[in-house]
């Protein structure tokens, strides 16, 4: 082990070794990696363990500097592991580079498959006792770790000391057509708030969708700028200033040149930053495998569905006077063919979309019966997590408490997080 200082606190490199299918212990092994985050002057004190499960899925743990966000409340009182999931950050790894040492789609979906919550949840109890001795410990989740904590409660509670989700409260027994059912008038509503503020951006967005569908630009790197990519960018609008970034990018579209308007370079650069799955692949490739249960199969949910709103449609909003409508938070087929990351994965996610054979994720009568304690923030219309889904899962885990507000958006407990962490301790502890 490597341990290290930042201000404030002292920090250590954790590296465990898993199986890749629990149901098999003496079969294949990953190693994961957590960061062990400890007060300065506290390495030695006998304090309780917080695990720490990004958003997702595909996003390794938040790499903080000293004590931001929640972090610097949570270390007031626990010893905190920032865990990367399995095939995040640190831990094995998986994406374009990668996938291909399993052998071809049908392997990589097959190995894939072993990557859900259901997965991390086992991986979380194999690690506990080897930090814990024992004991229980206490989980955040934020958001897609919202969802692992759920599965927790449903399938191993016994490991848990207390529970806490930030804008991660799933459905428990919706689809994936479900979901993205609620999801575009939400988002649509996002959009028609954005727009509400920053009324330019409703002509700056036709403008540039009408040069990409005439010139379709390939941006550094090879991703390739569609009208439908370009409304993906509406992903910002579910975070705290989310509808700022987008303004921003939109008022710098565009440069003169010696050939007319071009984009600039800068907003190339910008968009790119928004869309490209380089750096969080699996968020993509297993994005709606996480709502899968039973032999019902995905089969591009997000897609399917678009088709019952049309006014998303990028050609008809052109070829008519209104506005251009942002999507956000959904995978389509055409994200594995416009970006370079996502192209040799295409068949990959093709065979997880078509997959029927999805072990339930969530165990309503056990939840039903919760005796740990779990207090979760629901955030008001957020843009990612339905929230009268999550207000129905609510009701349904014996014993948790909500805090339902509009005062934060989906990203509350990373934005804003001292406050949010112990306004939701208080609430797990019956104190508030």
């Amino acid at each position: 082990m490597i341990s290290y200082r930042q201000p404030g606190i002292l920090l250590t490199d954790r590296h465990f070794t898993v199986p890749l299918d629990h149901a098999d212990p003496a079969g294949e092994q990953l190693e994961l990696y957590g960061r062990e985050v400890v007060a300065s002057g506290r390495a030695g004190a006998d304090l309780p363990w917080l695990v720490y499960l990004e958003g997702g899925p595909g996003f390794g743990a938040r790499r903080f500097i000293g004590k931001q966000a929640w972090l610097g409340r949570a270390v007031q009182e626990y010893r905190v592991l920032l865990l990367d999931q399995r095939g995040t950050g640190r831990s094995t790894p998986q994406n374009r580079q990668t996938l291909p040492l399993r052998g071809g789609p049908e392997a990589q979906a097959d190995y894939l498959a072993h990557f859900r919550a259901d997965s991390i949840v086992r991986d979380c109890e194999t690690i506990r006792p080897q930090l814990t001795g024992g004991a229980p410990w206490t989980v955040l989740g934020q958001s897609f770790g919202g969802f692992c904590a759920t599965n927790y409660l449903s399938t191993a509670p016994e490991g848990l000391r207390t529970v806490i989700v930030s804008g991660g409260l799933p459905a428990l027994d919706a689809t994936a057509d479900d979901v993205y059912r609620a999801a575009y008038p939400r988002i649509q509503r996002k959009v028609e708030a954005h727009y509400d503020r920053y009324p330019q951006d409703v002509r700056r967005a036709r403008r540039i969708a009408e040069h990409l569908a005439e010139h379709r630009p390939v941006l550094p790197g090879g991703y390739l700028l569609t009208p439908e990519a370009f409304q993906s960018l509406g992903i910002l609008l579910g975070g705290t200033d989310g509808s700022h970034q987008l303004h921003y990018l939109l008022e710098d579209a565009f440069v003169r040149t010696g050939q007319g308007h071009e984009l600039s370079d800068a907003f190339q650069q910008g968009v790119l930053a928004v869309l490209s799955y380089a750096a969080h692949p699996l968020y993509a490739v297993l994005h709606e495998a996480i709502y899968a249960q039973g032999a019902q199969p995905t089969a591009w949910a997000a897609e399917r569905v678009r088709g019952e709103f049309p006014q998303f449609d990028a050609a008809k909003a052109l070829a008519g006077d209104g506005p251009l409508l942002f999507t956000g938070e959904s995978v389509h087929p055409w994200h594995f063919e416009v970006d370079p990351a996502l192209r040799p994965l295409r068949e990959t996610a093709e065979l997880l979309a078509a997959r029927t054979d999805w072990p339930p994720v969530y165990d309503p009568a056990r939840l039903a019966a919760n005796a740990v304690p779990v207090a979760a923030a629901v955030y008001h219309d957020d843009m990612y997590v339905d929230t009268e889904h999550s207000l129905r899962t609510a009701r349904t885990i014996r014993g948790l408490r909500t805090w339902v507000t509009d005062e934060y958006e989906h990203d509350g407990v990373r934005a804003s997080g001292p406050r949010v962490l112990d306004r939701l301790l208080a609430l797990a502890r019956d104190d508030a």
